[in-house]
């Protein structure tokens, strides 16, 4: 159970760093709830995780799962560059975490 609270407090981790950019700097107020509400789950949700999962696993694959999320988000939507070397970056940074997950 403390994995799937790990990959959940993960996909939160990209939805604040999301809406962190659409508040536009906390001027905008339903980004900013967001942003806040998702921060706090996310946090919340790492915290319960690492009762279980060691403190270097847990920070890793949560800030893995939240790196690759917002990296897709934004080639997919906001029209960041899809490029050869991002992809494979951003494989790396998958395998890592999924080692991660096998090696516990």
């Amino acid at each position: 159970m403390a994995w799937v609270v790990l990959i959940v407090a993960g996909v939160l981790e990209t939805v604040w760093a999301v809406a962190l950019e659409a508040s536009r700097g906390f001027s905008r107020l339903v980004p900013s709830l967001v942003f806040a509400v998702a921060l706090v789950l996310s946090m919340g949700g790492l915290a319960l995780a690492m009762r279980s999962i060691p403190l270097g696993t847990g920070y890793a694959v949560w800030v893995g799962i939240g790196a690759i999320g917002t990296a897709l988000y934004g080639m997919a939507v906001m029209g960041d560059a899809v490029t050869a070397a991002r992809v494979t970056c951003l494989v790396l940074i998958l395998g890592g975490v999924v080692g991660l997950k096998v090696l516990h």
